[in-house]
């Protein structure tokens, strides 16, 4: 389903596929070859999402990109199910298994691996060839690698990466009650999206 979402309608080039079932939403940019795989949804907010060439998005996959934070997929690049890419930069040849998260103002480097449901954090860098391991947390610049059990040691890089800042725009005390009323009138933009044809002409 190809979606204009503030004014701004995706660019699917002919040799892309989008699934039936897929949802590509507002100012994404389509590589060559690009494939999004059933359920899979890449939604730009009120920034950008572009995709390089030869990428393919599988099935329920997560691809989000927001003004601060535009997400990039380069060349060559395989996002595996159910992974969720948030407003980061993933480099040409990168490998994001099943189930694996980035969040906004990452940067995975070329070559790197994101093994299944491993994380890389807020304003993390990792660097070229970097492997995170299966469930492992990538933390810092450059990304240091955490394994789960050792929550009080990331807590310490984690926390100087502001996650509340980053994603929200918000303190790290802002009640819940004011970031939920901010991102329900963020997301209330979407009651004004219009389904278009794939073949349609863009204004």
């Amino acid at each position: 389903m190809i979606i204009e979402h503030r004014g701004h309608r995706p660019s699917v080039p002919t040799s892309a596929y989008v699934a039936p079932s897929a949802v590509v939403c507002g100012a994404v940019v389509l590589g060559e070859r690009a494939r999004v795989l059933h359920g899979a949804v890449l939604t730009a907010e009120d920034g950008q999402v572009r995709v390089g060439d030869d990428v393919v998005v599988m099935e329920n996959a997560l691809v989000r990109g927001r003004g601060r934070a535009p997400a990039t997929l380069g060349d060559a690049v395989l996002i595996g199910p159910h992974a969720h890419v948030n407003g980061a930069t993933v480099e040409d040849e990168v490998f994001v298994a099943t189930g694996a998260s980035l969040f906004p103002g990452s940067v995975a480097g070329t070559g790197s691996e994101l093994r299944i449901n491993s994380v890389l954090h807020v304003n993390s860098r990792l660097p070229a060839g970097t492997v995170v391991p299966i469930g492992w947390i990538a933390a810092g610049d450059p990304a240091q690698l955490f394994s789960p059990d050792r929550h009080d040691e990331l807590w310490e890089v984690q926390r100087r990466l502001d996650f509340p800042g980053t994603v929200y725009g918000a303190s790290r005390d802002t009640s819940m009650r004011t970031i939920m009323a901010r991102q329900a009138e963020f997301y209330g933009e979407h009651r004004a999206d219009r389904v278009v044809d794939g073949d349609e002409p863009a204004p």
